[in-house]
C-alpha cells in the first residue's frame, strides 16, 4: 500500500499535540499543592547624561487616512489627524545657544492617483495645528491655521512649503520641562468633479533650532 505522507504527518502532529494537552492537564491536577513563593527584585540605575544631551524629534505613527467630511455640492472634503510629534530636550540649559529656539515645519508632496488619474495639488491640503502639551511654562505654541487653495485669505496656500506646527522661542528657557507633543487636524479640499480614487501623499514634518 501506497503511503500518503503529506497527509500522515500532519495527522502524526495532530496525536502528538493531543497528548501533551493531555499529559498538561494531568499536570496541573497534581500540581494543587503550593510549597513557597519567591520574589525576586528588579532594580536599574540610571545615571545622568554626561555626554551632552539632545534636541530631537518622533512622530507617533507613519500614516493617517482621511475621510471625506463636510462636503457640499461644489467642494468635497476629506479630514483626519496627523500622528503626535513630540519634540525631547536633554539638554542642560548651559548646552543650549544663547537665544536659540526650536519650531517644527511640515511639508506634503503632491497627492498622487493609485491609478494614473490627475494629481492633487498639496496647496489642496491645509492643517489646523494643535498643541497637546506644551510644558509647564505655557512657552510652546502651536502655528496659524493654513487653509486651502479652495480657501480665500492670506493662509490659503496649503502645505505646499514649510508651515509652522509648533514653536518655542527660548529653547534654554524651557529645556527643563524635557518633553512636548502637538498634533494637527488635516483637511484635503478638492473640486466636486475629482476624479475617483486612491491618492497618496507625503507629508514630511522637520525640527530646527
Amino acid at each position: 500500500m501506497k503511503v500518503n505522507r503529506h497527509k500522515f504527518l500532519p495527522r502524526a502532529g495532530a496525536v502528538t499535540t493531543a497528548t501533551a494537552l493531555l499529559l498538561g492537564v494531568a499536570s496541573m491536577a497534581m500540581a494543587d499543592q503550593n510549597h513557597g513563593d519567591q520574589d525576586v527584585d528588579v532594580n536599574v540605575g540610571i545615571t545622568e547624561i554626561v555626554d551632552g544631551g539632545v534636541l530631537a524629534m518622533s512622530v507617533a505613527g507613519t500614516s493617517t487616512t482621511l475621510t471625506e467630511d463636510g462636503s457640499t455640492p461644489t467642494v468635497r472634503q476629506f479630514k483626519g489627524t496627523l500622528p503626535t510629534v513630540t519634540v525631547t530636550d536633554t539638554r542642560a540649559a548651559s548646552e543650549i545657544p544663547a537665544g536659540a529656539g526650536w519650531y517644527v515645519l511640515g511639508t506634503s508632496s503632491d497627492f498622487a492617483g493609485v491609478a494614473g488619474q490627475p494629481a492633487i495639488s498639496a496647496s489642496h491640503l491645509g492643517w489646523q495645528p494643535q498643541i497637546i502639551d506644551g510644558g509647564a511654562s505655557g512657552q510652546v505654541t502651536e502655528g496659524d491655521q493654513v487653509d486651502t487653495s479652495m480657501d480665500s485669505g492670506a493662509n490659503a496656500v496649503g502645505l505646499v512649503d514649510q508651515e509652522l506646527l509648533a514653536l518655542a522661542l527660548d529653547s534654554s528657557a524651557i529645556a527643563a520641562e524635557g518633553q512636548w507633543t502637538a498634533n494637527a487636524d488635516l483637511f484635503l479640499r478638492t473640486p466636486a468633479t475629482v476624479a475617483p480614487g486612491g491618492y497618496s501623499a507625503k507629508l514630511t514634518l522637520s525640527l530646527f533650532e
